[in-house]
Formats: structure tokens, C-alpha cells, sequence
């Protein structure tokens, strides 16, 4: 099943919020990412019926191994990308809003090639 940007966006804020509060709602996920709360609650109904969120009674959302693979990885990329921007010299807000843009459309391979880079350069520091 193929996943859009928005849906990895969602993902990857629900563990954002899971590593921060220890937890993750609706609420939280619409606050963080500036979005309504009707557009959270379609895409939490969207990520629900294909197995990548689970919701308890309470409202609390919770990966599913499917959504949290998709949510390691896209957080992932999103880590190494604003520590390479901010190595750059890029502030760290300007940093943080293009490693979310850039992370979802960058190949496999560039970002594999990035992450050699930046580990061979803590080697040097």
C-alpha cells in the first residue's frame, strides 16, 4: 500500500509525540502540525483502515508495527537531514522545515550517502 507525504507527516508526529509526552492524540497531532482538527480526524480514519494506527477508547493513537516502520524511518531521515543543514549553517527552524520537506522525496541511496558523510565527519570532530 503505498503511503502519501501527508501520511508519513501524520506517522512521524505520532511518534514525535509518543517520545515526547508519551503519548499521542488527535489533538496533539493537529496542534503540532498546524492543521484543523477535521483534517487530522479523516486522516487518522485514512491510517486506521489501512493498519497503520490503532485508536483506544480514550483517543490515544498508537502505531502498528506497519505505521511505526514508516514513522522510524521517515523521523529517521528527518533527524539526519537537520543536523547536515545545521552543519551547514542553516538555523535550527530553517533546518527543521527543509529536512521535512526534503525527506520525503529524497532516494534511498542520496540519504544512505548523507549519513556516511556525516558519520565520517564525527569521526574527524
Amino acid at each position: 500500500m503505498k503511503i502519501y507525504e501527508s501520511g508519513e507527516d501524520y506517522l512521524e508526529m505520532i511518534l514525535m509525540l509518543q517520545k515526547e509526552k508519551g503519548y499521542a492524540r488527535s489533538i496533539d497531532v493537529a496542534a503540532a502540525l498546524g492543521v484543523t482538527k477535521p483534517s487530522v480526524s479523516v486522516a487518522m480514519k485514512k491510517l486506521r483502515e489501512n493498519g497503520y494506527i490503532l485508536m483506544d477508547g480514550d483517543n490515544l493513537l498508537f502505531l502498528t508495527p506497519m505505521g511505526e516502520a514508516i514513522a522510524d524511518r521517515m523521523y529517521l531521515r528527518h533527524t539526519v537531514l537537520t543536523q547536515m543543514l545545521k552543519g551547514l549553517g542553516v538555523s535550527e527552524e530553517v533546518a527543521r522545515q527543509d529536512a521535512c520537506k526534503i525527506e520525503h522525496d529524497l532516494s534511498d541511496e542520496t540519504f544512505e550517502a548523507i549519513r556516511r558523510h556525516l558519520a565520517s565527519q564525527e569521526g574527524k570532530n
